[in-house]
């Protein structure tokens, strides 16, 4: 097993790379060349900057029973159809019963955005966010 991040807008890589350190599991952070990361413990793959780059790098990574973090539909789509389990920053775990909602849910969002329709953005994230990805991510860790 091992943990991929799609890093670039992720809140939670501390609480990743800490509890994946804790317990021996290695980190891949990928990142696109508009960001700068080194964290010490992860090993950290650089992309071209492109729409999705990033997504793409960590899909082709991933494989069965690692755990893929990020808050992309499409990516966690495909990493859960090659048998990896995905989490978002939030502590939604990923799955088949919930992902073709999410998907189906993200096109309608960018249809009415795309018509001229604004759609409110994320909330602001609180320490509440922090503790339920952490308690999600650890029970992923420790299945």
């Amino acid at each position: 097993m091992k943990i991929l991040v799609d890093a670039d807008a992720c809140p939670v890589k501390e609480i990743v790379v800490r509890m994946a350190k804790a317990r021996g599991v290695p980190v891949i952070m990928v990142i696109d060349t508009s960001h700068e990361l080194e964290d010490g413990y992860s090993k950290v793959i650089t992309v071209d900057k492109g729409i999705d780059s990033a997504d793409y790098a960590v899909a082709g990574l991933a494989s069965r029973d690692d755990i893929v973090v990020t808050q992309d539909y499409g990516l966690a789509a495909m990493a859960l159809a090659k048998g990896a389990k995905a989490i978002n920053q939030d502590g939604l775990i990923y799955t088949d019963s919930n992902i073709d909602q999410l998907l189906t849910r993200r096109y309608v969002g960018q249809k009415l955005r795309r018509g001229g329709i604004r759609t409110k953005g994320p909330k602001k994230r609180t320490k509440w966010d922090d503790e339920r990805f952490e308690s999600s991510f650890g029970r992923m860790l420790a299945e």
